[in-house]
């Protein structure tokens, strides 16, 4: 049974820092692109940070330098470590799991997602 469980997520005022992490469980880790997504209100999903089993990553443009993703292969987690954080971050963040090393979402697995939640 695949599992993606996603935790740290919660409010924050703006300037500030999260760490949201996402427990893998039921599929082969290391054999998948794992990666963070998110949905704000009224908006369509987006893909926020990606990165594959040898460590590359990519970043949208919106969070470049104030977002770093990171995985561990042998405990089965992906990590999103937020800086800077600014209201426009205020979304629904969702752990995905894929083949392609791309932004698009074309997710094999999803999580069910955790609130972040930035004010000014």
């Amino acid at each position: 049974q695949v599992q993606l469980v996603e935790s740290g997520g919660g409010s924050v005022q703006a300037g500030g820092s999260l760490r949201l992490s996402c427990a893998a469980s039921g599929f082969a880790f290391t054999g998948y692109c794992m990666g963070w997504f998110r949905q704000a209100p009224g908006k369509e999903r987006e893909g926020v940070a990606i990165i594959d089993s040898d460590r590359s990553a990519i970043y949208a443009d919106s969070v470049k330098g104030r977002f770093t993703i990171s995985r561990d292969n042998t405990k089965n987690t992906l990590y999103l470590q937020m800086s800077s954080l600014k209201p426009e971050d205020t979304a629904m963040y969702y752990c995905a799991a894929k083949r392609s090393h791309t932004l698009q979402p074309d997710v094999t697995y999803w999580g069910q997602g955790i609130p972040v939640t930035v004010s000014s």
